[in-house]
């Protein structure tokens, strides 16, 4: 069988994958990693769910991911980590480079004269910063709701139905979930604006999105990669522009076939009190100051 040829992009932005939870669909990441080759790969938090880890779930489809992601820095490709709030842990390591390879909180790129923002955005969320076990609470619940969404969509498959997605319809129902997700747009935009930022680029909440927004003081383009958990989306910048990348879309990447024997890969379970390292990304971001 002839290979299909790799897609060249200059940049990738993947985030918000939940490596070692059962909702992450890392082998149709696998897929979509082996059609493409970047200059850049910003990988923007929550790629690993350290928050998960004492469920000791790593099969191996995930563990390719690590793999595929390896192999492109081994190459050469510039990669990126910049931390999240599940992989917060790893916000002790910023500034660790190997490499071609850099653990960061935030990215700012030159991008053919334009510069570009990148960072995961819990920075922003008030749970994250004031009541961390709600957040962890709201995790576990999110991932239980995640599972039972699997198997509902397995068997509507088997029976010829479509696919549901349970936590898409509440966010689009739930006016609370709609207007965080807009003051989470509209937070971004604003401070990328007063720093004189031509791109600001987010994960976080899953949520994925190309769109300009506009204030008093002049405009930007927000940019989210969304997530592979339920989108399955990234964000392509090749020839100058912005695309967004959706799984579901890409024929080539889903005629990619990864046949796995699942086997559980047991982990080290760790527990890290990391206010102070949250602490210190407000200081980064010049954010400390509103918090109380």
């Amino acid at each position: 069988m002839k290979k299909n040829k790799k897609r060249k992009l200059d940049i990738v932005v993947i985030s918000d994958v939940h490596l070692g939870t059962f909702g992450c669909r890392a082998t149709e990441l696998n897929n979509y990693l082996k059609t493409i080759n970047p200059k850049t790969i910003i990988l923007n938090g929550d790629i690993i769910d350290i928050w998960q880890f004492n469920k000791r779930y790593f099969p191996k489809p995930h563990m390719k991911v690590i793999k595929q992601l390896m192999s492109f820095i081994t190459s050469g490709t510039k990669v990126y980590y910049i931390t999240g709030n599940h992989d917060e842990m790893l916000r002790k390591f910023k500034g660790f480079r190997l490499g071609s390879f850099e653990i960061v909180n935030k990215v700012i790129l030159d991008i053919d004269g334009k510069k570009g923002w990148f960072f995961h955005g819990d920075v922003f969320d008030v749970t994250m910063q004031h009541s961390k076990w709600l957040a962890k609470l709201g995790g576990i619940g999110y991932d239980t709701l995640i599972m039972i969404n699997t198997a509902v969509n397995w068997i509507s498959e088997k029976l010829g139905y479509g696919k549901l997605s349970f936590s898409k319809k509440i966010k689009n129902s739930v006016k609370s979930a709609v207007k965080f997700i807009n003051n989470f747009e509209t937070i971004a935009s604003d401070i990328a604006i007063e720093e004189s930022y031509d791109y600001v680029v987010c994960g976080h909440i899953h949520q994925p999105e190309i769109k300009e927004i506009e204030n008093n003081n002049g405009k930007t383009l927000y940019l989210n990669s969304g997530d592979w958990i339920e989108n399955l989306t990234a964000l392509e910048y090749h020839d100058k522009k912005w695309n967004l990348y959706e799984y579901e879309k890409d024929e080539t990447a889903k005629s990619i076939h990864l046949n796995y024997k699942i086997k559980d890969l047991e982990l080290i379970e760790t527990e890290n009190d990391n206010t102070k390292l949250f602490e210190e990304l407000l200081i980064e971001f010049n954010l400390n100051k509103n918090v109380k």
